[in-house]
């Protein structure tokens, strides 16, 4: 395969995973770090990280924006709830340095 036929590829599978994100707003970022060991914001900084590497300036904010599909703060009080004492401990447990 080439590379702008992989590029493309993946591209869609991002979008695609974004879309399924936005979807599942159910689904918190604390239960997406105690599963997969990443969350939305996660993504959002390795998209930020990426716009650097090609030059890009790309706040914080702007690179949430593009992962959440609205502001954070918006996303925050729309579908973020507080994190029972199991996800806290859970998280507490996958995270020990």
């Amino acid at each position: 395969m080439d590379e702008l036929t992989k590029t493309k590829l993946e591209a869609a599978a991002f979008r695609k995973l974004l879309a399924h994100l936005a979807e599942r707003t159910d689904v918190q970022n604390i239960d997406l770090m105690n599963l997969a060991g990443f969350c939305r914001n996660c993504l959002s900084n390795w998209y930020a990280e990426a716009a650097m590497v090609e030059g890009i300036d790309l706040s914080k904010d702007q690179s949430r924006e593009i992962i959440y599909g609205m502001p954070y703060d918006e996303w925050r009080k729309k579908y973020q709830t507080e994190a029972t004492p199991a996800q806290q401990a859970a998280f507490s447990a996958s995270h020990k340095h």
